[in-house]
């Protein structure tokens, strides 16, 4: 297997299994993760066409979008759930990503926006946190009802 199948094969590990690590053990709620790369293509008429499809070969450069499936599978609501997803350290956060996105920068120590947080500079002094500082992404899903499902994703860059 080449480095590439490599990389990609861990970062389907990655999102499919430690991806979700806040669901309760006796949750009625589901979740599943992907990783999907992003293609972009011209068409026949000259149109820019761009669809998700299965990493094959990723180099640094390329985007990645992250998905986490989710459902309630039980006969009652389930309120505040939260679900969390650690970025593996071979991507950091796209900068298009949704700035009210709540992220952490320090191994899911403390949450915010991106726009609020800080992290320590080369010399020790506190510096405005950029994309490539977010160490996890969370959501909090105020009411899952039940059979309700959805997904979350963000977009992420091979570094």
């Amino acid at each position: 297997m080449n480095t590439f199948k490599k990389m990609v094969a861990a970062l389907l590990v990655l999102s499919s299994t430690a991806a979700p690590v806040a669901a309760f053990a006796q949750s009625p709620v589901s979740l599943s993760g992907d990783v999907k790369a992003v293609e972009t293509t011209v068409d026949d008429a000259g149109n820019e066409v761009t669809k998700l499809v299965d990493p094959d070969v990723i180099v640094p450069g390329d985007r990645l979008v992250f998905g986490t499936d989710y459902a309630n599978n039980g006969a009652e609501p389930v309120e505040n759930f939260v679900v969390t997803n650690p970025l593996p350290a071979a991507v950091r956060l796209a900068p298009d990503a949704d700035p009210q996105l709540v992220v952490s920068v320090d191994a899911g120590k403390s949450w915010g926006v991106l726009a609020s947080l800080t992290v320590a500079g080369e010399d020790g002094s506190p510096r405005a946190a950029s994309h490539a500082d977010v160490t996890h992404v969370r959501w909090t899903l105020p009411v899952i009802a039940p059979g309700e499902s959805g997904r979350l994703e963000y977009p992420a860059i091979i570094r």
